[in-house]
């Protein structure tokens, strides 16, 4: 195996995510009064959330403050931790834990990063219980360092808590431009990109990952 550590992105990368970012988000506009598509969200996936709102204002034209920005942040971040924690769809795709098993195996640590607070990560985790059962070894959100993707700190800090510190004994796999601009930034040996979340597989080309695979299964195949 040529790397020590795979970083996954979590929604639509490790857990199936059927729009529902998407439409959280949207849905906290709507409720503060602003109508937005949900097309109109798809450049902000996988961003920090809290700076997803605050751009999108931006592109709104609208005239705004900071306390406009938490309030349809703290909206967006309560209905997801709703949705994670009880709906019964919120499930991981059907290699996910195979695959980290097989890494594991091979002696590869298993680290997850998001765009989402760590409230919502560490729901997402605890429901799964990645932790306890010894699937995943450590994670981060993106409001537990200054800036998140495409910046590489959410990387460096998994890094630099494993020990590592060369990027080329990291891999980086995710389904958005952000994780590939991330895993690029932070210098990874392989940026995987999986067409099982918000990105298609020409978006995903365009950003020039050095892999664009179908399933964590394709993507294990690469690293093995």
């Amino acid at each position: 195996m040529s790397v020590k550590m795979v970083v996954f992105d979590i929604a639509g990368t490790t857990v199936i995510d059927d729009g529902s970012v998407a439409k959280s988000f949207r849905n906290a506009f709507i409720k503060n009064g602003y109508e937005i598509s949900l097309e109109d969200t798809h450049p902000y996936m996988g961003v920090k959330k809290v700076v997803a709102v605050r751009r999108m204002l931006e592109t709104l034209g609208a005239a705004f403050t900071e306390e406009d920005v938490k309030k349809i942040h703290e909206d967006f971040v309560n209905e997801m931790v709703d949705f994670y924690e009880y709906d019964l769809s919120v499930k991981p795709f059907v290699d996910t834990e195979e695959v980290f098993v097989q890494l594991k195996e091979k002696g590869v640590r298993i680290a997850l990063n998001t765009g989402f607070p760590k409230i919502i990560a560490d729901t997402i985790v605890n429901r799964f219980q990645w932790i306890d059962r010894s699937l995943v070894d450590d994670y981060i959100a993106s409001d537990e360092v200054e800036n998140g993707r495409p910046a590489p700190l959410m990387i460096e800090q998994l890094m630099h808590r494993a020990g590592l510190d060369d990027p080329m004994d990291v891999a980086k796999i995710g389904d958005t431009s952000v994780d590939i601009e991330e895993g690029k930034a932070a210098g990874c040996h392989y940026i995987i990109a999986v067409t099982t979340g918000s990105g298609t597989r020409e978006e995903l080309a365009s950003y020039e990952p050095t892999h664009i695979v179908n399933s964590l299964s394709e993507a294990f195949a690469i690293l093995n």
